[in-house]
């Protein structure tokens, strides 16, 4: 098992833009937390030895030092850390005291994932974060001075807030700062969320262009700074890559922990209720509070190919007759052939991935070679 990931569902205030499952009421934190410690003690297999813990939500930063404790002490009853194991706890600039830093620290977290989005008071605005320009200018040295060495940020690109020049100012703090690691996404429209709201209503318009223009700013800023984009989003230097999420792209096996959470062993796909009230239930044993279905050789295949060219590592079209079968590679072969994105793709040492002016159409890209 590569890793843990256990899912905090709490924030102090809803973005804009999200779609994961949150609450902002904290009313059910503890007894939540403590069904997690449950959960931990049902679920995960004992004599493991694993690489990466990753603390994500919502808002894991709204955890006490001691709450993070409970569930770190719950997981090492359980399984045995690895020497160089990752410990990342998603957080947001104004929960990021000297304080909290301090304590956290000395928990043994060695990876901080710091929710920035911008250093714009109006993007932060327009986004509804609960920080502010200042909190997000500061946060990254306090944890660095705190002892926090392998720290990444968020940053948000294509806002209709976002000029250019303000979005090139965002990438030049951001790696002017310290940091090894940083993770950039375009904004995008969700369902159920106040900016799909504010889009259909005719408030606010999302240009798909401005966030193309933002990205080739992205990716020309981050060469001249020596970092390597490793996967479409997410970028760093010295190798600095994230062990968890990596784990997810190349395939490794993982148990997700908490409500909303996901699992998988390769072969099939786990997912807990995205409701906290039924998650609380199940795990007391009043209900079933989890779905799993087996993933057909197709929907591997399927993975194997989006994931993997998300990556700078690709994908080896020598290794999908052994993975999926004769047939799914005659279709692979045959796909690729009449790729109508070919120009857009590099084979190199039996590898193919994107090139660079593919990449922001990634996911298309990747798209067109799945097997229906």
């Amino acid at each position: 098992m590569a890793g843990i990931y256990i899912h905090i569902p709490f924030c102090k205030q809803a973005c804009t833009y999200c779609n994961f499952h949150f609450s902002t009421s904290l009313a059910q934190k503890d007894v939540l937390l403590n069904a997690i410690e449950i959960e931990i003690a049902d679920r995960v297999t004992s004599d493991e030895v694993i690489d990466s813990v990753y603390f994500g939500g919502g808002t894991p930063s709204l955890c006490s030092a001691k709450e993070l404790k409970n569930l770190l002490s719950a997981l090492e009853n359980k399984v045995t850390f690895s020497e160089d194991v990752e410990i990342t706890l998603e957080c947001n600039p104004d929960d990021l005291s000297t304080t909290y830093l301090a304590e956290i620290f000395e928990l043994g977290i060695n990876r901080l994932s710091i929710g920035i989005q911008s250093f714009h008071d109006t993007d932060l605005k327009f986004m509804n974060r609960a920080h502010n320009s200042t909190e997000a200018k500061t946060c990254i040295q306090n944890a660095l001075t705190a002892g926090f060495e392998n720290l990444t940020i968020d940053l948000i690109y294509g806002s209709p807030t976002t000029s250019n020049e303000m979005w090139a100012e965002n990438i030049k703090r951001a790696l002017d700062s310290g940091i090894h690691h940083l993770s950039s996404y375009a904004l995008t429209v969700e369902e159920k969320t106040k900016l799909n709201h504010d889009v259909k209503k005719g408030k606010v318009f999302v240009n798909e262009e401005t966030a193309a223009a933002q990205f080739d700013i992205l990716l020309d800023q981050i060469n001249h700074y020596g970092f390597e984009q490793y996967e479409i989003s997410n970028f760093c230097k010295e190798e600095k890559y994230a062990k968890h999420n990596t784990a997810y792209w190349q395939g490794s096996s993982y148990v997700g922990l908490g409500p909303a959470a996901h699992s998988y062993d390769g072969e099939k796909r786990r997912w807990n209720i995205a409701n906290n009230a039924l998650y609380i239930k199940g795990v007391l044993g009043t209900s079933l509070y989890w779905e799993e279905e087996i993933l057909s050789n197709t929907d591997r295949y399927n993975e194997y190919i989006m994931t993997g060219l998300r990556t700078k590592w690709g994908i080896n079209p020598s290794e999908i007759p052994s993975l999926f079968g004769h047939e799914i590679d005659i279709y692979f072969q045959k796909t690729l052939a009449e790729h109508p994105y070919k120009d857009k793709l590099l084979i190199k040492d039996g590898n193919i991935t994107i090139t660079e002016e593919g990449r922001f159409f990634a996911d298309a890209i990747a798209a067109s070679l799945f097997k229906v």
